[in-house]
């Protein structure tokens, strides 16, 4: 316990430490940026990182009021101090979707270190590519919005993501990161369009953010550990799903994960795990639910062990194993009449699940549940 102590200490210095004043500023209109909306400002944005990344002493990078035209665009560290990225603008995304490449990133900043991120909003502009989508054509490849990919001891505050064209925010191989306070929004119907999604990564924060998509609301990927979810406005989307997991046959799980004090409205899941049906050595366990509401959600509670979106199915036994699984104080009105569904593997049943202070209705009945292969206590 002195030692978690400790590391907690040590966390919120760092964090009280990234939100003092730079002592060096940087404003992308000084490197050539434009405020209309139309001017390409990927370069100036990357001579104003640069000029950040390697001050001397700690920096601000400033993108002021106005609309700034963005391409695909990498920040990449390590960088020589800590770095502040204040955004009072909007940067947003050339409206065509073949623009920004097939790199698979629009805002990426690669194994950057000590780095908050303020208010602003960034723009997608998703329309043209969900479209493409929905017609069937011949698309790019999906574009995260904002992506962090082996960044460390990162704060992301006050952001708002629209539009996305696929995952709005994307977490892979990071330590320490923090996201409050987030505004996402993208239609319902917008395919793929994932609030947050994590993998491979440990010690993650996501609390106080409205989250609206058309997929996820936050997807956990293989290899997360030490996740803590607080306080989301989950709605319209899929929910909050752990996984999927097993899409490999040798791949790392998921463990450590809290979800707590959360409301789901109108979505299609609540709380969900979701494996693929395949061999696999992929794990869930030591996962938390726990003080949530549910308001005419469809699936409020589900594990879903047969996972299969596209209907081309592997029809076999899903090897992931699923454990340790706390659900305590859910309460609130399913959409349809069974709000617990628990389909789990046939070869690797899930076990240690806890049931606690359930109380889910239907049309004012209490609602039902549906086991299979799932073993544990109510």
């Amino acid at each position: 316990m002195a030692k978690l102590a400790v590391s907690c200490t040590l966390f919120i210095f760092f964090i009280n430490t990234l939100f003092q004043s730079a002592s060096a500023a940087y404003n992308v209109i000084n490197f050539g940026a434009k405020p209309d909306g139309k001017s390409d400002a990927t370069q100036a944005f990357l001579r104003a990182w640069s000029s950040a990344c390697y001050s001397n002493s700690p920096a601000t990078l400033h993108v002021p009021r106005g609309l700034f035209l963005v391409k695909s665009i990498s920040f990449n560290g390590p960088c020589r101090h800590r770095i502040v990225f204040q955004i009072d603008g909007t940067i947003i995304a050339p409206s065509s979707y073949w623009s920004l490449g097939n790199s698979g990133f629009w805002i990426l900043f690669y194994k950057v270190n000590r780095l908050s991120m303020h208010g602003g909003t960034i723009d997608a502009t998703g329309a043209g590519y969900w479209a493409c989508r929905k017609s069937g054509k011949s698309c790019p490849p999906p574009t995260r919005s904002i992506s962090f990919v082996g960044a460390s001891n990162i704060v992301v505050s006050g952001l708002t993501s629209i539009n996305s064209r696929f995952f709005h925010i994307a977490i892979d191989e990071c330590v320490n990161i923090m996201l409050r306070k987030l505004k996402i929004n993208a239609p319902s119907w917008s395919p793929n369009t994932d609030g947050i999604h994590i993998q491979s990564s440990s010690g993650i924060t996501i609390s106080n953010s409205t989250i609206m998509t058309g997929d996820d609301c936050i997807s956990v990927g293989p290899g997360t550990k030490n996740l803590w979810i607080e306080r989301i406005a989950c709605g319209p989307g899929h929910g909050i799903s752990i996984g999927s997991l097993g899409a490999y046959a040798a791949e790392d799980g998921a463990k450590n994960v809290t979800v707590t004090d959360s409301i789901f409205t109108g979505t299609q899941n609540g709380v969900r795990i979701k494996t693929w049906a395949r061999p696999s050595n992929g794990f869930a366990r030591n996962i938390r639910f726990r003080n949530i509401i549910m308001t005419n959600v469809f699936n409020p509670i589900i594990i879903d062990q047969n996972y299969c979106p596209d209907n081309h199915c592997p029809h076999q036994s899903s090897g992931v194993t699923i454990s340790g699984v706390t659900y305590r104080n859910i309460k609130g009105t399913s959409a349809t009449p069974v709000a617990v569904k628990f389909g789990c593997s046939s070869s690797k049943p899930c076990t240690g699940i806890k049931l606690q202070g359930i109380r889910l209705t239907y049309f004012n009945k209490a609602a039902t549940a549906y086991c299979k292969n799932a073993r544990g206590s109510s």
